[in-house]
């Protein structure tokens, strides 16, 4: 008998805890950002604050890159800052607006282009923006590698 109740409830307290889990990452952590009526983007002669429509934003206070945004550019910005190494990350599958996979293979083809929205947001994450040519705009924050030679920790 003891047997079968450890055989029971080994797998269900797995079960429980890998829900929990699951929960927490998916939507225990994120909040909804208030919708947003601009948006800021480094171009060569400085910062560029243009109209948006559409905001769509979430963000966590336990990670400084869970911020994603997605909107439409009322206008494009003028000579943008290219950011180099563009790396889309994944969201939670409830913010459906933001779809990483197809945000890569965008940037990757040329269909979309990435540029610099600010520089060290946080310290050492820069906010990135996917700037599609129709006005569609993407956002999340990266680590960047200005000061490798600093380490990990300061």
């Amino acid at each position: 008998m003891n047997g079968k109740i450890i055989g029971i409830g080994l797998p269900a307290i797995g079960v429980i805890a890998g829900g929990g889990l699951w929960y927490l990452q998916e939507y225990h952590f994120y909040n909804r950002l208030p919708a947003a009526e601009t948006i800021t983007v480094q171009t060569a002669s400085g910062p560029e604050t243009l109209p948006v429509t559409g905001f769509q934003g979430i963000d966590a206070d336990n990670s400084p890159l869970r911020w994603r945004a997605c909107a439409v550019l009322a206008a494009p910005p003028v000579d943008p800052v290219p950011f180099q190494g563009a790396t889309p990350l994944g969201t939670p599958g409830w913010f459906d607006c933001f779809d990483y996979g197809r945000l890569t293979e965008d940037l990757e083809s040329g269909a979309a282009q990435a540029v610099l929205s600010q520089s060290e947001i946080r310290p050492d994450v820069d906010r990135v923006l996917a700037i599609y040519p129709d006005g569609r705009v993407y956002g999340w924050h990266q680590y960047n590698d200005k000061t490798p030679e600093r380490g990990v920790m300061d």
